[in-house]
């Protein structure tokens, strides 16, 4: 599967940056990503991919670039905006879509750990520090927006962050966390806020009860973003502040949605 998925991402990548800029760098754009991305799909640092003898033997005779490189480039504009790029080509939904559902997953560290970017807030029954990842997932398990956050940043502040710049239309399921109900008080209410009241509230809200039992459909999508030996399990103990989780995050996305497609099947051998 490592294979595979490597493969897909050589293939993508070389579409994706077919005209390559003269640089100063001894090292390609592509360069920098295809080496970060042998690290994440292996769950092993950055540092690892920069070693020969932890690539196959017909990628030995390559020149790497070193740990000091690879951690310099991957915060460069140029290389941030590559994998902005290689995430948006495999994640990103393909069709509108009408039905989109929004929730977090926590991402919990240990509550020893110094990263300062981390907070404290509520996890899967507990309080714990860490992060949490807030996405607009779709029925195929495409992903709209999705952001990063401290464990203690409110979901519905993020929600609304996320809603404002996602390119979606129809409508976006949430659980209560993100807005329970408290009747419409006296202040002037949005258009979606009142034709959400008129779905759920009206004697035949069939149409909404079917909207609400599907929402369960991102609580799978998140199992299967974990549930694979390359998945998003845990944040191992180097991937620490927001850059590099983020980052960490962006790739796990894109590893599974390449898996879940059939791009990887092309490679079989």
């Amino acid at each position: 599967m490592e294979h595979q998925l490597w493969k897909a991402i050589v293939v993508i990548l070389t579409a994706l940056d077919k005209r390559r800029k003269s640089t100063a760098f001894d090292f390609s754009d592509e360069d920098i990503v295809k080496v970060y991305y042998w690290s994440v799909i292996h769950d092993r640092p950055t540092c690892w991919a920069c070693s020969s003898k932890h690539w196959p033997i017909y990628l030995r005779k390559r020149s790497l670039p070193s740990p000091t490189t690879m951690s310099r480039r991957l915060r460069s504009p140029s290389v941030v905006a590559l994998l902005n790029a290689l995430e948006s080509r495999v994640v990103a939904p393909k069709q509108p879509g009408l039905f989109w559902t929004i929730d977090g997953k926590p991402l919990t560290i240990g509550g020893c750990s110094k990263d300062r970017q981390a907070g404290y807030g509520r996890a899967a029954g507990c309080k714990a520090k860490g992060y949490k990842i807030h996405a607009i997932v779709g029925p195929s398990g495409s992903i709209a927006s999705w952001r990063l956050a401290p464990m203690n940043k409110d979901e519905r502040v993020m929600a609304a962050r996320m809603l404002r710049t996602a390119p979606i239309q129809g409508y976006v399921v949430a659980d209560s966390n993100y807005g329970p109900g408290r009747g419409t008080g006296h202040r002037q209410q949005s258009s979606g806020r009142l034709r959400t009241i008129e779905l759920t509230e009206n004697p035949y809200p069939a149409f909404a009860d079917r909207l609400l039992k599907d929402r369960n459909e991102i609580e799978r999508r998140f199992g299967q973003l974990t549930n694979w030996g390359g998945g998003l399990s845990c944040l191992p103990a180097w991937v620490r502040t927001h850059r590099r989780v983020r980052r960490w995050v962006q790739a796990k996305l894109v590893l599974t949605a390449l898996k879940r497609s059939n791009l990887t099947r092309t490679y079989v051998t």
